[in-house]
């Protein structure tokens, strides 16, 4: 007679690395929605959603895209980028009448893009739970690291055109990213 093995097979998300369920329960048992952030080589996105039986459900949501309209024409993939969107995001989540959320950065890399945006959403007055050291510098948001590299590279034409292409095409002076930061903020806070 042969034996029957008891082989357990975990859920589909969790054998392709894509939902860390353990951190999921602790995060839906918290009572309180989810800022999720999400980010690509070229973007960020940040959305606010509450667990619900049937499914999750977006409440808010920003792309970095949307900065665009709003005067930023440099990467939308960067710190402070990651900044404005998260400022952005804050002042939704104030308008609609939300002032706490937890952060759900899910199994991405920790890194200061993400935190960036935490930093944003706290900027605008929403409480989220966190410990500073893990918020970029004010160098970093205010994107003079960027233009400390760009003087760096200045010297080697062809990779300056390489990496700063989208800035060549924007017609974009990186000396201008922290003025340009502080007119974006000045219009998210108008609208």
């Amino acid at each position: 007679m042969a034996r029957k093995s008891k082989r357990i097979v975990e859920f589909r998300r969790k054998r392709e690395k894509k939902t860390d369920y353990n951190n999921r329960i602790k995060l839906l048992l918290n009572d309180k929605p989810r800022l999720v952030v999400r980010k690509s080589s070229k973007n960020i996105q940040v959305q606010l959603i509450s667990y619900e039986i049937k499914g999750d459900k977006i409440i808010v949501s920003a792309h970095t895209n949307e900065l665009k309209k709003l005067g930023w024409n440099f990467s939308c993939g960067n710190i402070p980028a990651g900044y404005l969107i998260g400022y952005l995001m804050g002042k939704r989540l104030i308008a609609k009448g939300i002032k706490k959320t937890i952060l759900d950065i899910g199994l991405q890399a920790k890194g200061d893009r993400l935190f960036s945006v935490l930093k944003g959403v706290t900027d605008a007055g929403v409480i989220v739970p966190h410990k500073d050291k893990v918020l970029p510098s004010d160098e970093k948001i205010n994107g003079t690291h960027i233009t400390q590299y760009v003087e760096k590279l200045s010297a080697d034409k062809e990779k300056y055109n390489k990496q700063f292409s989208i800035y060549i095409k924007n017609n974009c002076n990186t000396k201008d990213i922290s003025k340009t930061i502080e007119q974006v903020k000045e219009k998210i806070d108008k609208k």
